[in-house]
């Protein structure tokens, strides 16, 4: 008998715990709710228990439907911000997120201040125009203001393991890079801009949820979305001698099949290691 009170008293707590979580996200007051959440650190490894490792790198391009909502809302709504509005501002105004520059796809070593990134991507640019009255191109100078909006992809640099001592396979996120695509001179360019260290950043994207339209009663955090790797993305390049990209040596479809078959082996090795 006591214990089937003691059960009924949990069961009422959790239910109560629910609710009132369902009618904060009804009422849009989750932000504070996020904003306590607390980082839970990384379990201890110890470099002795690590019997496979591989460096791989993976665009995540935000125009595929699964990455949207890392895309949207491209303006700041009610607490609700893009994941670059959140990199861009943890970068350029508190300064909780260091920038490093775009040297062997993530190696971060070298900083770039946050003065320096402003002046990079807020610039005067020269365009051709037709004058109207007269018919002849003209140069025309105009200020660029670099809006969030034109990242349109994401680099992630990541290390995959296998821990003997949980005799599991693992994937830890190292770094991240936004990837801008914008019209300089006429021309249209991709630009890298620089790269974050994926740990520093987890504690201001721990304080951001994302909208997930197809379910109110399951929001997650930025931070939760990249843990669960709840997004779709592609291989660009493994560690190799060389330290080349798939696209220096394999073009078009070549490269799509040598992407699927990096992911295969990752996880045949997975499985070659349970066997012995």
């Amino acid at each position: 008998m006591v214990n089937n009170v003691a059960i009924l008293r949990v069961s009422i707590y959790l239910l109560s715990i629910f609710f009132n979580i369902k009618l904060l996200a009804q009422n849009g007051s989750m932000s504070g709710y996020y904003s306590n959440k607390v980082i839970v650190p990384y379990p201890h490894l110890h470099q002795s228990n690590v019997m496979w490792s591989k460096q791989i790198w993976r665009v995540i391009d935000l125009r595929e439907k699964m990455n949207q909502d890392f895309y949207f809302p491209t303006e700041i709504i009610e607490g609700q911000k893009s994941l670059m509005q959140l990199i861009w501002e943890g970068v350029t105004v508190t300064e909780t997120i260091t920038a490093y520059e775009d040297n062997k796809d993530g190696d971060l070593t070298q900083i770039i201040p946050a003065a320096v990134l402003l002046n990079k991507y807020n610039y005067y640019d020269t365009s051709k125009v037709e004058n109207p009255a007269t018919g002849a191109v003209e140069l025309k100078v105009s200020q660029h203001i670099f809006k969030t909006s034109d990242v349109k992809q994401f680099r992630v640099k990541e290390e995959w393991y296998f821990d003997k001592q949980k005799s599991v396979l693992e994937a830890r996120i190292i770094a991240i890079c936004p990837i801008a695509f914008v019209v300089k001179n006429d021309e249209q360019r991709i630009v890298p801009m620089f790269w974050i260290y994926f740990p520093e950043a987890r504690t201001p994207m721990k304080k951001v949820e994302v909208y997930n339209k197809g379910n109110n009663s399951e929001q997650m955090t930025y931070e939760e979305v990249f843990l669960k790797r709840k997004f779709s993305s592609f291989i660009y390049k493994e560690s190799n001698v060389y330290n080349r990209r798939m696209s220096q040596y394999l073009l078009g479809r070549d490269g799509l099949l040598e992407s699927e078959r990096i992911k295969e082996e990752i996880m045949n090795m997975e499985m070659d290691l349970w066997e012995y």
